[in-house]
């Protein structure tokens, strides 16, 4: 399957649809009060980079965002494919791209919560393939067993 990804808007009505079914997804996988998630409005904002992944016709199958922090900090946000195309590497090429984009703009480490269970098994081997590790808590996520953080070093120093 062809697939392109692009830097796109959240605020388009196939985006914020696939952003639903995220949500959906998530529902029953972790108490509420762990899923961190940001809503399509904050994806928008000037410190985030959405990442879309669309198939040959143009159909929206995955997305992912790249959230800027200070110091060369950069979080991995809203990872997601569609589950019609998983096992054909969508996630995988929507996170080659963010971190590309992360290293010419500078970020020198990338951090990411996931949660915990049976229905994270992917999205683990997807960060662990990419050369992230597990490591501590990151940012102000709380400490919990809901959830495992993950992080993959760029470069020593920001890019100047």
């Amino acid at each position: 399957m062809a697939i392109s990804i692009a830097i796109e808007t959240p605020l388009q009505d196939d985006v914020r649809s696939l952003v639903a079914d995220l949500n959906a997804h998530l529902l029953p996988l972790s108490p509420v009060e762990f899923q961190f998630k940001m809503t399509v409005e904050e994806m928008a904002g000037a410190d985030t980079t959405v990442f879309v992944a669309r198939d040959e016709s143009g159909f929206a199958i995955g997305c992912g965002a790249l959230k800027e922090h200070a110091d060369g900090l950069g979080e991995i946000k809203r990872m997601f494919t569609r589950p019609t195309v998983r096992g054909q590497r969508v996630g995988s090429a929507l996170l080659e791209a963010i971190t590309a984009v992360a290293v010419e703009r500078g970020v020198t480490h990338l951090v990411l919560e996931t949660g915990v269970g049976p229905g994270f098994d992917a999205a683990w081997r997807l960060y662990q393939r990419a050369g992230f590790t597990r490591c501590g808590v990151v940012l102000d996520y709380p400490d919990s067993e809901h959830s495992a953080f993950y992080e993959k070093r760029l470069a020593l120093t920001p890019a100047q």
